[in-house]
C-alpha cells in the first residue's frame, strides 16, 4: 500500500527538500519528543528506579525483533553497526589461508574488522569487484562467482544486502544459500535497508546481522542492534558488563558475581544499555516503523524513487534501471565531473543528497511529496 505523505510527523523546514535519508534520518516529532521526555527524566535520577534499567531496553529489543520476524532473545542492543561486525569476527572459526567475502568500496565499519582478524588469523580478504551490469543479477552472481571461485575454504560472507554509495542490490536468499553449502557464515550489514525495505530473515538465515539505528530506523545516534542466529548465542561478547549476566535485576546481590549471562544475544549487550535519555526515544521510533509496515514504507519509497529517477533523468543524468537500485535508496550519474561545491549548490537551492564515490546518492522517506519534487526539479534545470 502507497502511504499518503506523512511530512506532517516531523519538523521539516517546507522550504527543505531532504533526500537524505541514507545519511541520517530526521526523528518524527513523537520519536524527539520521547527523547526530551526521557533526557528531563534522566536529569532527576531520584525519578529512576531499578526496573526503568531493563523495562525500556526489553521493549526496544521485542519491536526490532517483531520488525525483521526473530524472536526477542536473538537481539542485542549495541552501540554501533561496527559493535556487531566485531562481535562476530570474535566468534567465528576462521583458519589460515580461509577467505572472507567482501564487495569493493564496502562501507568500511563492516571491513576492518575482518582485515583485523585476516591479520591476526593469516586469512585472506577477498573483495568482489564491481559487476559489469549493476543490476541485483550483477552483484549477486559476482559474490556468487567469488564462493564457487573458493569453495569450502570460504570462512564468512561480510556483505550488505544494498550497497551503501547507490543502493545496487544483492540477492542474500541466494548468497545465503551458496554460503550455507561451503559451510560459510554469512554477515550482514543492513544499516542501509532496515526499517525501509524489506527482508526475510527465514529465508535469507544470516549469522549474524546488524543495522545501524540512526539511520532509516529513525533511532537516536549510538543506539543500534546485532541479531545472532540461535546457533551463535552461545559465544563471547566483547565486553563483559554486569547488566548481561543472571540476576542483574537484583541490585543487592550484584558482588555474588555470576557466572552465567542472561539468555540468548543478551550476552552481546553493550554496556550502559540502558540509555535513559535515548532509549525511549528508540522505542517510539520502532513502534512508528511497525504501524506504518515496512512493506508499506518500501512500496511508497519505490513511488517516490521513480518520480525523482525521471525528473533526474529528464535533466541529463544517468539513472539506474529499477533493479539496479533498492525501492528506497539509488545511486544516479551527473552528466559531467561532480566538483565539490555540488550539494551545497543544491543545498543553496533547498535540496539535500549525498555524494558517495562517483554517485549522487537520493534517499526519500516519507515526509517527501510532490512539492519537494518540484522542487529538485527547479533545482537541477537552474
Amino acid at each position: 500500500m502507497i502511504l499518503p505523505s506523512q511530512r506532517h510527523l516531523f519538523s521539516l523546514p517546507r522550504e527543505l527538500c531532504y533526500l537524505n535519508a541514507a545519511y541520517m534520518t530526521p526523528q518524527p516529532k513523537a520519536v524527539e519528543e520521547a527523547g526530551l521526555a526521557a533526557t528531563s527524566r534522566r536529569a532527576r535520577p531520584w525519578q529512576l528506579s531499578e526496573k526503568d534499567f531493563f523495562t525500556d531496553v526489553e521493549r526496544a529489543r521485542e519491536l526490532f525483533a517483531r520488525l525483521i520476524g526473530a524472536a526477542p532473545d536473538d537481539i542485542a542492543i549495541i552501540p554501533a553497526a561496527s559493535y556487531g561486525i566485531a562481535v562476530a569476527a570474535r566468534n567465528l572459526d576462521i583458519a589460515p589461508g580461509q577467505k572472507i567475502i567482501v564487495l569493493h568500496e564496502q562501507f568500511p565499519s563492516h571491513v576492518y574488522s575482518w582485515l583485523r582478524l585476516a591479520e591476526e588469523r593469516g586469512a585472506v580478504v577477498e573483495t568482489v569487484m564491481p559487476p559489469a551490469s549493476p543490476g541485483e543479477g550483477g552483484w549477486t552472481e559476482a559474490v556468487l562467482a567469488k564462493i564457487e571461485e573458493f569453495g569450502d575454504a570460504v570462512a564468512a560472507v561480510a556483505i550488505p544486502n544494498y550497497h551503501w554509495a547507490n543502493g545496487a542490490p544483492v540477492d542474500l536468499v541466494r548468497v545465503g544459500a551458496a554460503a550455507r553449502a561451503v559451510g560459510a557464515a554469512l554477515v550482514l550489514d543492513t544499516s542501509q535497508s532496515m526499517g525501509a525495505a524489506p527482508l526475510d530473515l527465514a529465508a535469507v538465515d544470516p549469522d549474524y546481522m546488524v543495522a545501524a539505528g540512526y539511520k532509516w530506523l529513525f533511532c537516536p545516534y549510538g543506539i543500534s542492534f546485532l541479531y545472532v542466529a540461535p546457533r551463535h548465542q552461545g559465544g563471547v561478547p566483547l565486553e563483559e558488563n554486569w547488566i548481561n549476566r543472571l540476576g542483574s535485576g537484583d541490585f543487592a546481590g550484584l558482588v555474588d558475581y555470576q557466572p552465567e549471562y542472561l539468555p540468548g544475544a543478551r550476552r552481546f549487550d553493550m554496556g550502559a544499555r540502558a540509555l535513559f535519555s535515548g532509549m525511549p526515544a528508540a522505542v517510539a521510533a520502532l513502534q512508528q516503523l511497525l504501524d506504518w509496515g515496512v512493506e508499506n514504507i518500501a512500496e511508497t519509497l519505490a513511488s517516490h524513487n521513480r518520480a525523482l529517477a525521471e525528473i533526474f533523468a529528464e535533466a541529463g543524468y544517468a539513472v539506474p534501471e529499477e533493479d539496479a537500485r533498492g525501492p528506497h535508496l539509488m545511486g544516479v550519474t551527473a552528466p559531467g565531473p561532480l566538483d565539490a561545491g555540488f550539494t551545497a549548490r543544491l543545498k543553496e537551492k533547498g535540496v539535500s543528497v549525498s555524494i558517495r564515490g562517483a554517485s549522487i546518492r537520493v534517499a526519500p522517506h516519507l515526509y517527501n511529496d510532490q512539492e519537494d519534487f518540484a522542487r529538485l526539479k527547479a533545482a537541477l534545470s537552474g
